[in-house]
């Protein structure tokens, strides 16, 4: 009996070993499944083995079946398990047209469809007197025309005259002192007409020993053309030739 109860534990370790690994080799389970019943067809004559080692040889068998069957029902949970799935991240929704389509930058306030301008201190300005220039170009007839600079009181400014390189007859030019600045205004009489060109309107005056400081000086001009009200105005920082 002891031989019986040794083998016996010496199986149910084995069967929890095996049960523990769950790796058999279904190869080499079907080859010896084969040799088996290859055996079991040589005929009538087999050897009687003793008892126990019918229980022991059957206690190995379910050991073998409950093996297989582990490894049957773990491929089957391993079958019915859902295959992973990628998180499909939210589409991102389409940009609107406006959004699509990069902004222009603004036109510079020295344009305005067919008119632009440009202002600059005459480089022929001394220590004593000085003379701001506005540059009008237009690529169509002008039907109305209003000019304005506007001189910051530096100290000691006074006009000394002003000009038009387009008829002096076609304007009306008035110099006044007014919130801090010296201003002179263009005003082109009704009726006529400023053609497609380039025109300049400059006013002259005197200042304070020195060289002047123009950056508080501005301006503005108003026009009318067939396509409609024109504005542009700036100051009288320097620019390149082609801005």
């Amino acid at each position: 009996m002891t031989g019986r109860r040794d083998v016996d534990e010496e199986l149910r370790a084995r069967l929890r070993e095996a049960a523990g690994a769950h790796r058999p080799d279904r190869v080499r389970i079907l080859a010896r499944v084969e040799r088996g019943m290859a055996v079991g067809d040589r005929g009538p004559a087999r050897v009687r083995l003793p008892g126990w080692v019918r229980v022991a040889g059957a206690t190995a068998a379910v050991a073998g079946v409950l093996v297989a069957g582990g490894y049957a029902v773990t491929a089957a949970v391993q079958d019915d398990a859902p295959a992973p799935r990628s998180v499909a991240a939210p589409p991102v929704p389409a940009p609107s047209p406006e959004e699509a389509t990069p902004s222009r930058p603004p036109a510079s306030d020295a344009e305005d469809g067919p008119l632009w301008s440009d202002g600059s201190v005459d480089p022929h300005s001394n220590a004593f007197w000085a003379q701001s220039n506005i540059t009008l170009r237009t690529s169509t007839p002008l039907t109305a025309l209003t000019v304005e600079l506007r001189v910051a009181q530096t100290g000691s400014v006074t006009s000394t005259g002003a000009w038009r390189s387009l008829p002096e007859d076609d304007f009306t030019c008035t110099v006044e002192e007014r919130d801090g600045f010296l201003v002179y205004r263009w005003t082109l009489e009704r009726g006529r007409t400023v053609p497609a060109g380039e025109w300049m309107f400059a006013g002259q005056y005197n200042h304070e020993r020195g060289g002047r400081d123009a950056r508080g000086d501005r301006y503005a001009a108003t026009a009318t053309a067939a396509s409609g009200r024109l504005s542009v105005r700036g100051d009288f920082a320097p620019r390149d030739d082609d801005s």
